[in-house]
C-alpha cells in the first residue's frame, strides 16, 4: 500500500486532495496533527517516510520542502509555482506528447497552473504541429470561478454584505506579469508570452480559457486545427468535442465538479476561437495532481476521479 504525505494540508488544493484520498482503500495517508504540521522535524520524517508527496505550499515553502526530502525513493508532486519551468522537474500534464511516460518514472512532478493547464492544452499541440508559430504573438482570455484564489478569495466571496464590485467579474493580472506566464510560454515552445486576461467571476468553481486566432496568421486552417485536436486528445482527461454550443452559449461553470477538459473550436474560417473547459480545482489543481500520482503508481489514471 503507497503512503502518501501532504504538506499543506490545510489549504484548498490540499484539502480537497485529502478529501479524495481518504476515500481510496489503495493507499496510506501520512497525517500529522494540528501541533505538528508545520513543525519542520515532524515535515521531514513525513516526506522521507512517504512513496508520493503533495506540497499544496506557497512558493518559499515548497523550496524549502524540498530541500527537506533526502529519501531517494520519495517522489514529489509539487502544486505550487516554484518548479514548473525547472530543470530536472517533470511538468505535470500527462496528455501531452511523451509526458505520461516521463511523469511515471519522475520522482520530481509540478502540477500545472489551472490557467496555464487551458492555454498549453490549446496551443502546445498547434505549435508541435505548425500550425502556430512557435514566435506566434498570442492572446489569452481566461474565465475562472472565485475557489482559485484559496480561502481568503472564498471566504471575500461569501461574505453577507460583500462589496458590490464582487458581482460582477473583476479583471486581475493588470500588469501582465502573471505567475502563469513563464510555464504558458515554456511549455509550449513560445519565443513570446502571451498577452493574458484573467478575469474572476461570481461562480464558485470552473474555468473556460479562450485563445482568439486570426486564420490568415495560421499554418493551416480551422478544420485542420479540429482534425489535430482529434489525433492528439485520445486518452487520459483531455477530449475534443466536435460542437459545445449550448444554444449559443459557452458556460465557464460546464465542467464544474468534474476532473477532466473539454476542447473545443468555435469560429469560422476568418476568426477563430479555441476554448478549453475544465475545473479550476480540478483539471487545474488537485485533479491533475491525484492524476499524476496514479500515474507514477502504476494505476488507472482516472482512479478516485469524477470524469464523464
Amino acid at each position: 500500500m503507497a503512503k502518501i504525505f501532504i504538506d499543506g494540508s490545510a489549504g484548498t488544493t490540499g484539502l480537497r486532495i485529502r478529501e479524495r484520498l481518504s476515500e481510496r482503500d489503495d493507499i496510506e495517508l501520512i497525517l500529522l496533527s494540528e501541533e505538528k504540521r508545520k513543525d519542520t522535524e515532524a515535515r521531514r520524517e513525513a516526506l522521507n517516510s512517504a512513496d508520493v508527496a503533495f506540497l499544496c505550499l506557497p512558493d518559499a515553502a515548497a523550496i524549502e520542502a524540498v530541500s527537506l526530502v533526502e529519501n531517494p525513493n520519495t517522489a514529489i508532486i509539487d502544486t505550487s509555482t516554484a518548479h514548473r519551468t525547472a530543470i530536472g522537474w517533470e511538468y505535470g500534464f500527462a496528455e501531452l506528447s511523451g509526458r505520461r511516460e516521463r511523469i511515471a518514472t519522475s520522482k520530481r512532478i509540478a502540477n500545472p497552473g489551472c490557467h496555464a493547464s487551458g492555454f498549453v492544452a490549446l496551443v502546445e499541440p498547434l505549435v508541435r504541429a505548425g500550425v502556430i508559430s512557435s514566435d506566434a504573438a498570442l492572446t489569452a482570455y481566461s474565465l475562472t470561478g472565485y475557489s482559485g484564489g484559496g480561502k481568503k478569495m472564498i471566504a471575500e466571496y461569501e461574505a453577507d454584505g460583500r462589496d458590490v464590485l464582487f458581482d460582477a467579474p473583476r479583471m486581475y493580472g493588470l500588469s501582465q506579469k502573471h505567475k502563469h506566464l513563464p510555464e504558458m510560454s515554456a511549455i509550449c515552445g513560445l519565443a513570446n508570452a502571451p498577452i493574458f486576461c484573467p478575469v474572476v467571476a461570481p461562480f464558485y468553481s470552473g474555468m473556460e480559457v479562450t485563445v482568439p486566432l486570426f486564420a490568415k496568421e495560421l499554418g493551416g486552417d480551422i478544420e485542420r486545427i479540429r482534425e489535430i485536436y482529434r489525433e492528439y486528445y485520445t486518452g487520459g482527461l483531455v477530449g475534443f468535442v466536435e460542437n459545445a454550443d449550448e444554444g449559443g452559449f459557452l458556460s465557464a461553470a460546464a465542467l464544474s465538479g468534474r476532473d477532466d477538459m473539454q476542447i473545443t473550436v468555435c469560429g469560422n474560417d476568418d476568426r477563430i476561437l479555441l476554448v478549453a473547459r475544465f475545473d479550476n480545482l480540478g483539471k487545474g489543481a488537485s485533479g491533475a495532481a491525484i492524476q499524476n500520482m496514479n500515474i507514477l503508481l502504476g494505476v488507472d489514471e482516472t482512479t478516485g476521479l469524477v470524469v464523464k
